[in-house]
């Protein structure tokens, strides 16, 4: 319940008063852990951390400029995969922070990196494989980058994200059925 709250704090308040940054550049966005943000260990649940990201995603479309206009357009962010490293757990009453930046794209995803950093240490990486869609249908990557204004060439995605872009797909080639002949 608490996140809805946050979003709507986050539309009401952060969003007008957000930074500008650039397309490829990095957000930030700070929360301190709620005791119901916690699990039975003490600590942020596992289930909390994708929701904190879809609020620091959503921030950083506003700090980029882009949100209000994705919404007139009817643009849906779809989240298609995502791992999680988790590295140091976050306690109660800890002030942290989601660094958010674009990675990168290919012919069909952007990708995203997501770190939950306090002052005392770096907790959890995340990499996260996306994309838009209108009315049912994906919005092609080059139709978004042009929405954008970007102009340059994408940025060379980090090897670990090359690595788990070949693991999804190995992933989906051994998964899906082939049709019996």
């Amino acid at each position: 319940m608490n996140l809805y709250f946050r979003l709507i704090w986050l539309f009401i308040w952060r969003v007008r008063h957000c930074n500008s940054i650039g397309f490829l550049d990095t957000s930030r966005i700070t929360y301190r852990a709620l005791p119901f943000d916690c699990d039975i260990n003490l600590h942020v649940t596992n289930s909390r951390y994708p929701a904190f990201l879809d609020l620091a995603r959503t921030y950083m479309m506003a700090e980029m400029g882009f949100l209000k206009k994705f919404i007139k357009m009817k643009w849906m962010p779809i989240v298609n995969a995502a791992e999680f490293t988790y590295i140091r757990d976050i306690k109660p009453f800890t002030q942290f922070e989601i660094e958010t930046k674009l990675v990168g794209w290919d012919e069909k995803y952007f990708y995203i990196e997501h770190r939950f950093v306090s002052a005392k240490a770096l907790h959890c990486i995340v990499h996260v494989r996306g994309v838009f869609v209108c009315r049912g249908k994906q919005v092609p990557i080059e139709t978004m980058i042009k929405e954008v204004n970007f102009e340059g060439p994408a940025p060379e995605l980090p090897p670990e994200v090359v690595k788990w872009k070949q693991f999804l797909q190995l992933k989906k080639e051994r998964n899906i059925k082939k049709p019996s002949s």
